[in-house]
């Protein structure tokens, strides 16, 4: 019998979890030859979500649970999850239901037939708005074009890894993630699925358009240094655009003379030149930043509960880094 844990980070979904936990459930249990557990991480919810989880933890042997004292975000909850899960396998899903539990057994069967990474590809975003959708395919283009690795497009965490793909995974410590990229860039055999998202079956999302451009400069700066190099022959471009300018002033100054005429011009030079080293020095911060950040080496979350019991971090200190 092979054991898979679902891992599931939460975060306010108490109106859907009781429905979300039936569905899987139901799904999971006409799949012959593998046992099953659930481990949901609450992402420092504000509503009664630790609490649907606790009764249900009550109600059926196979549910854990471990409860962050803050929120950390969902990178950091399926960390966690990944930390934590045991077994063959884990299966990382969504609490609001638009993962649909009924890809499952298609999961289990090709992670059988020999994948270890077995992920879910939406087929479409009709359900987005057109900006929403515009900026998704200019991230992924723009992630394809700037970095050394295919990063899956339309793929997410929906996905089923394998015991190895876990163990890997655990061994990325970095706190700035982009869990989509860290899942492309440890490799192993991969399948995708194709499938529709389903509309939340309640409840609304947390993600704004500035999480989510939070989340592309995360990713870009995760993995690529193509910005930096960016900057540098930007800087080249312009001293030689300068140096051709400074010709052509200095050829019309011999030629013509020296008139008091061209402020417009030596404004938009200067603006121009004061913009280049703004940008220039916002991406280099962007990357400093993170380095600042790494350097601290704080834990990426810090645990409050686990399995009903306050998590005591004096023996085991270790175990949430």
């Amino acid at each position: 019998m092979r054991h898979i844990t679902i891992i599931v980070p939460c975060y306010n979904e108490a109106e859907v979890l009781p429905r979300f936990y039936g569905e899987v459930r139901a799904a999971v249990e006409k799949i012959e030859g593998c046992a099953f557990s659930f481990l949901f991480i609450d992402d420092g919810s504000r509503d009664e979500t630790l609490d649907v989880i606790r009764t249900l933890a009550q109600s059926d042997a196979t549910v854990r649970y471990i409860s962050f004292t803050r929120n950390f975000g969902k990178e950091a909850a399926m960390m966690a999850g990944l930390d934590y899960a045991e077994g063959d396998a884990v299966i990382l899903m969504d609490a609001d239901l638009q993962h649909p539990p009924a890809l499952i057994p298609e999961m289990v069967a090709h992670w059988r037939a020999g994948f270890d990474d077995v992920c879910a590809k939406r087929i479409d975003r009709n359900d987005e708005p057109l900006l929403k959708r515009t900026m998704a395919r200019l991230f992924y283009r723009s992630m394809r074009a700037v970095s050394r690795f295919g990063l899956q497009r339309d793929v997410g965490d929906f996905r089923l890894l394998d015991r190895r793909c876990v163990s890997a995974l655990r061994l990325l410590r970095e706190n700035q993630r982009f869990t989509k990229g860290l899942f492309t860039w440890v490799g192993f055999k991969k399948k995708e699925l194709p499938f529709e998202v389903r509309p939340r079956a309640a409840g609304h999302t947390t993600w704004s358009y500035l999480s989510l451009l939070s989340l592309a400069v995360e990713g870009i700066t995760s993995f690529t240094t193509a910005p930096l190099r960016l900057t540098t022959v930007l800087g080249l471009l312009v001293s030689a655009l300068a140096l051709g300018y400074m010709v052509i002033v200095l050829a019309d100054a011999l030629v013509y003379g020296d008139p008091v005429a061209g402020y417009p011009t030596l404004m938009t030079v200067l603006l121009f030149l004061g913009g280049v080293q703004l940008l220039s020095l916002g991406i280099i911060g962007e990357y400093l930043g993170r380095v600042f950040t790494e350097s601290k080496r704080r834990p990426c979350y810090l645990i409050d509960e686990r399995d009903g019991e306050k998590f005591d971090y004096a023996p085991r200190r270790r175990e949430a880094e």
